[in-house]
């Protein structure tokens, strides 16, 4: 089963998400799910319910991972890409990758960073 993905609303371009519609990769965004707005622990909380993995470029997201992970609270996983260390189409083509060739439990619980 490929990996679904759920696009935060915080710094993520259009372009990544259009990138990778043209690929075939499962996305919903924050901004059609109406969770635009919501703080981080609202928003992981949302994936978990949806089964997706979220993609993100906020750095405060890792931190609500790690307290997730801490007390063992289960979330379907982060992918997180610095703004400043890989470019656009890097990102589509590592996202790409994880998507079709991944398992969800690939990421359960986990955080996933790129450039792979």
């Amino acid at each position: 089963m490929a990996i679904q993905l759920y696009m935060d609303h915080n710094d993520v371009p259009r372009a990544i998400t259009d990138g990778l519609r043209v690929r075939g990769v499962d996305i919903i965004t924050a901004l059609e799910d109406g969770t635009a707005e919501v703080d981080d622990p609202e928003l992981l909380d949302r994936v978990s319910k949806l089964g997706r993995v979220l993609f993100t470029r906020d750095y405060n997201l890792l931190q609500e991972a790690t307290k997730r992970q801490r007390t063992g609270i289960l979330f379907p996983g982060i992918i997180y890409a610095h703004q400043l260390r890989i470019s656009i189409g890097d990102c589509i083509r590592n996202l790409e990758i994880i998507a079709k060739t991944g398992e969800p439990e690939d990421l359960l619980n986990r955080v996933q960073y790129l450039p792979l």
